[in-house]
């Protein structure tokens, strides 16, 4: 961030916040084109190995293996299933930020659930890839067309993780979760329609809510690449609107826990928000002081929404009403 662009730091009131927005525009082929991509790479079996096991914890084995990636190539997952076999009563399908992942995360699985943590496509460490690492470059990969977009197949490789995870550990059938964060948030909103096994999620701090508000500001996260080159490429803006997570959380069910915050210099925080207003199932909302930001307030932010998201998957159905 530099002083100069007083814009990264835009801070919202939360009564600002809390009035939903006009609801994003949606192509008049959203759905058809989804449910075509859930058809081509989220159903039938996935091609899955183990490549090595990690140091395990108290409750729980660990392993780093490679799937079969929807892009056409090998990308890697970290699994983590309980020691006892008996012990496992949930899933959760975890995805990551646009700093990708190098490990799993145990603080994030409880003792008795089986988890994923897979790489969305050219995030994964020692993988190579079609796309490129660096967030301003993958979120730009493919962006000229729908089908060849990196975010299509980051979502699809939600699907098929999941894939993946009940194969591993065939008992969370039926209690099967997704947790996600910025990136990880965004493009859970866009796949968690179109797949039934899904039982619940949590999506924090989501990003590629209502592009239509949040490519109206500058900001220090992926979506100013995206701002910059709809400049020099207007041509390319509705391949955006099949890519939009507040246009996709219209379609979500299951009951979904959205963690947003009212100062944040990477998302914004009205598309945060967007997503949230526009669930049309059980949902729940918790308030980030901030988000993509250090120190002692980033801190207590971030450990608060974790927690919530751990009580929202741990509440019986009859308190999710």
């Amino acid at each position: 961030m530099t002083p100069n662009r007083p814009e990264e730091l835009t801070e919202y009131s939360l009564t600002e916040l809390l009035t939903p927005a006009g609801r994003p525009e949606e192509p008049a082929d959203f759905d058809e084109f989804w449910r075509g991509t859930f058809e081509e790479f989220g159903t039938g079996p996935v091609a899955w190995e183990r490549v090595r096991d990690l140091d395990a914890s108290e409750t729980h084995l660990v392993t780093e293996i490679r799937f079969a990636s929807s892009a056409g190539e090998p990308t890697v997952a970290f699994l983590m299933v309980p020691r006892v076999a008996t012990a496992v009563r949930r899933g959760l399908v975890i995805g990551h930020g646009y700093g990708g992942r190098t490990a799993p995360d145990p603080d994030q699985v409880p003792t008795d659930t089986a988890a994923i943590f897979p790489a969305a496509p050219g995030t994964a460490p020692n993988a190579s890839s079609r796309f490129p690492a660096l967030p301003d470059e993958h979120v730009l990969s493919g962006i000229a067309h729908r089908d060849t977009y990196s975010h299509r197949f980051a979502a699809a490789d939600v699907w098929r993780a999941a894939t993946v995870l009940l194969d591993a550990a065939p008992a969370v059938a039926g209690a099967l979760d997704f947790s996600g964060g910025s990136f990880g948030g965004g493009i859970g909103a866009m796949a968690l329609p179109w797949d039934a096994r899904f039982r619940r999620a949590s999506l924090d701090v989501p990003s590629f809510g209502h592009h239509a508000v949040r490519l109206t500001r500058q900001c220090t996260g992926s979506g100013e690449a995206v701002r910059r080159h709809l400049v020099e490429h207007p041509e390319v803006r509705p391949v955006l609107g099949y890519f939009d997570a507040a246009v996709a959380a219209q379609r979500i069910r299951i009951p979904v826990h959205v963690a947003a915050a009212v100062l944040d210099p990477a998302v914004d925080p009205r598309g945060q928000f967007a997503v949230y207003h526009a669930l049309t199932g059980p949902k729940r909302l918790s308030v980030r002081a901030n988000g993509h930001l250090d120190g002692p307030v980033a801190e207590v932010s971030e450990r608060m929404a974790r927690q919530h998201a751990a009580d929202f998957f741990a509440l019986p159905d009859g308190r999710l009403a």
